[in-house]
């Protein structure tokens, strides 16, 4: 019989260790303990101000749509990541873009800063910025739209 004691001992050790699997085994038995779905991708909190935050299993999803069209003829430009939205490169710097603005599919249109990391995001469409949806220093989710644009 397996003893309850050690075993919750590995299973801290796991956690703590952020260790995914264990395999032992000797004459009389074989322990084998996984955390989480295999091949699963993780979310982890995109800013842990305090202790590092265990990663939880989250459901695959299939990447939004750079530059999905809507019913009123524009094409929203997504956001790729969680993070923070900058409209320039910094805070005493003119913005990328503003509405009026032409863009070419290589235009950066802003950054998203997500875990000290600054993406540079690009428009991948051509036509006229016709609306910024955020505002600098806004906090954006995986998939939302920062910008409508008028393709030509």
């Amino acid at each position: 019989m397996v003893d309850l004691k050690k075993l919750r001992e590995l299973v801290k050790l796991m956690v703590d260790n952020d260790i995914a699997e264990v395999d032992l085994k000797d004459d009389a038995e074989q322990i084998k303990l996984k955390r989480g779905a295999q091949n699963q991708p993780v979310l982890v909190a995109p800013q842990a101000a305090v202790a590092p935050v265990a990663a939880a299993p989250v459901a695959a999803q299939a990447p939004a749509p750079t530059d999905a069209v809507v019913d009123d003829g524009l094409v929203d430009i997504t956001s790729p990541t969680v993070g923070t939205f900058y409209s320039s490169s910094s805070p005493d710097a003119k913005a990328f873009i503003s509405a009026g603005s032409k863009v070419s599919d290589d235009t950066v249109v802003c950054i998203i800063e997500a875990m000290k990391v600054f993406n540079e995001i690009k428009a991948e469409v051509r036509g006229t910025v016709e609306q910024v949806l955020v505002e600098n220093g806004q906090a954006v989710e995986f998939g939302q739209p920062l910008f409508k644009v008028k393709p030509n």
